[in-house]
Parts: structure tokens; C-alpha cells; sequence
């Protein structure tokens, strides 16, 4: 083992001897709800980002931007909030097989991401006037593009997720 990786793994082996990890292995339904929760809650992100995109993309006129962006940004981040907790839950279930998977990592770092680029795009909707977005002024066309590129990251994060899901029932 390089020494890199020796903290790492002292960490995990901490984790796993916790009451709290420990409860979680012993809860028979406890890791298929979290489960349940987080995938709902990732369609959930998923959905209030497309909805956000094709207002700002034009393609759904229905409502004002900012009337939309305000109703579904508690959405979104109610949403992020349950992802984080059973994502939690989850590696306290399996700390090992979790933590040590680089595509684990590799997700951990595209929702990382996905979040500064989450953060970005709602400054920029509350920042730029909502007609200027929507007129397809300079403004519109960083708009259109920071929506696609949050969306991209965040379909990242979920096929990375999926991956590990398909790979841990096969494997």
C-alpha cells in the first residue's frame, strides 16, 4: 500500500467501527430506502435543471424565467439536501467498497462540480435580467450555455452513479 493511501484507509476502517456504520449495516431496510431516496431525489435535481434550461433555452414559455428559477431553485436544492444524507447513510453502509472505488470519486468530483456550475447558473438567472435572457441577448447565450453545461455535469454525476450501482449488483 503506498503511504498515500494509508490515511485513507485508517479513515475507513474508523468509519466502519463507528456505532453509527455499524447501525446502518444492522438495518436490514435502512440501505434500500436511502437508495429509493436518493435516486428520487437525483431525478429530482435532474428535473428541476432541465425545466430551468428550456425556459432559459426557449423552448417553454409558459411562465417568466424568474418566476420559474424562484419556484424551483428550493426544489432543487430540498433535493441536493436528501442526495448529500442518504448518500451519507449510504457510504456508512459500505465505507470500504465505497470510498475505495475510483468511480465513487470520479462522481464525487463531476457533483462537485455540478454544484459550483448549479451555484453559477442561478447567480447568473438572478443577476441578468430575466428579459434579457430571454430576448437571446449576449447575456441569453451565456445563460443557454452555463444551463448545458450544468445539465451535462449533472447527467455526468448520475451515469458515474449508475455505473457503480449496475457494477455493485453485478459484481
Amino acid at each position: 500500500m503506498p503511504a498515500a493511501g494509508r490515511p485513507m484507509i485508517a479513515f475507513i476502517q474508523w468509519l466502519q467501527s463507528t456505532p453509527l456504520s455499524l447501525s446502518v449495516r444492522r438495518i436490514g431496510w435502512l440501505i434500500p430506502m436511502m437508495q429509493t431516496l436518493h435516486i428520487l431525489a437525483n431525478g429530482l435535481v435532474l428535473s428541476a435543471i432541465i425545466m430551468i434550461d428550456l425556459r432559459v433555452w426557449r423552448r417553454s414559455g409558459a411562465e417568466p424565467l424568474a418566476d420559474r428559477v424562484r419556484r424551483l431553485l428550493p426544489w432543487l436544492w430540498g433535493a441536493l439536501g436528501v442526495l448529500t444524507v442518504t448518500g451519507l447513510v449510504l457510504v456508512l453502509g459500505t465505507p470500504r467498497r465505497t470510498l475505495l472505488d475510483p468511480t465513487f470519486q470520479v462522481k464525487m468530483l463531476i457533483m462537485l462540480v455540478a454544484i459550483v456550475a448549479t451555484l453559477a447558473l442561478t447567480a447568473m438567472l438572478r443577476r441578468v435580467a430575466p428579459e434579457r435572457v430571454a430576448a437571446g441577448r449576449m447575456a441569453g447565450i451565456f445563460a443557454s450555455v452555463a444551463g448545458a453545461a450544468t445539465l451535462l455535469l449533472w447527467l455526468g454525476a448520475t451515469i458515474a452513479g449508475r455505473g457503480r450501482w449496475i457494477a455493485n449488483v453485478i459484481g
